[in-house]
């Protein structure tokens, strides 16, 4: 699969870009003929850094956070984003604010939560819900209840990829979207086209990465 990965990189920062692979794959939720790999730019300090500098530029100047919400493995980015919001000598409204990083807990049965210790972290807090990617809203749906149920507000939503412009009446701040990967498509597992063509699935998708069929 890797010798089909093509680099594709941000039209507003050149040193942000992801490898995107074209085939047939198959996530919790639906099935995609892209797999969008941000292994690096999770992994990476110079990239990381680089995409939270971008995601940073919407709300710098205008939207306060007390904590971000990092999903999908996200959490050098999102170190990196509190950095880029309270950055000293810009117009910001965190600046010099130390602002709460957290992921949620996925208990046995699926459902997100958050432990005793952290949930001051989220009462009463307007947070940012970070994630890799962001194709049928669904984990994003599950993350804003999750948030609400412990008393938390999600002001807003960046996402490194998104195939939708927002959900839960939250626009989707993104640095690639389906703009980007020409021919992008995601489908309900019982409706997809390539399962009706016979296409076989070349991998399982997740957020920690891929795994080949």
């Amino acid at each position: 699969m890797e010798n089909r990965a093509i680099e594709i990189q941000s039209k507003n920062n050149k040193n942000v870009a992801i490898r995107v692979i074209p085939g047939h794959f198959a996530t919790n939720h639906s099935h995609i003929n892209y797999y969008v790999d941000m292994t690096i730019m999770k992994s990476r300090k110079n990239e990381a850094a680089a995409a939270a500098a971008a995601l940073a530029q919407s709300y710098s100047s205008n939207t306060y956070i007390d904590t971000i919400i990092c999903m999908d493995g996200c959490e050098v980015i999102g170190a990196y984003l509190a950095d880029a919001l309270t950055e000293s000598g810009i117009m910001s409204v965190n600046q010099n604010k130390n602002i709460n990083i957290v992921t949620p807990e996925i208990d046995p049965g699926g459902q997100l939560i958050f432990r005793d210790n952290v949930q001051g972290m989220i009462y009463d807090k307007h947070c940012l819900l970070l994630l890799a990617s962001a194709t049928t809203g669904r984990t994003i749906e599950r993350a804003v209840q999750c948030v609400r149920y412990y008393g938390g507000t999600v002001d807003c939503i960046s996402a490194i990829f998104s195939a939708i412009g927002q959900v839960a009446g939250i626009d989707i701040n993104y640095i690639f979207g389906d703009e980007d990967l020409s021919g992008y498509m995601t489908y309900d597992a019982i409706n997809c086209p390539m399962c009706e063509q016979r296409r076989k699935i070349d991998a399982i998708v997740n957020s920690f990465g891929y795994s080949r069929l």
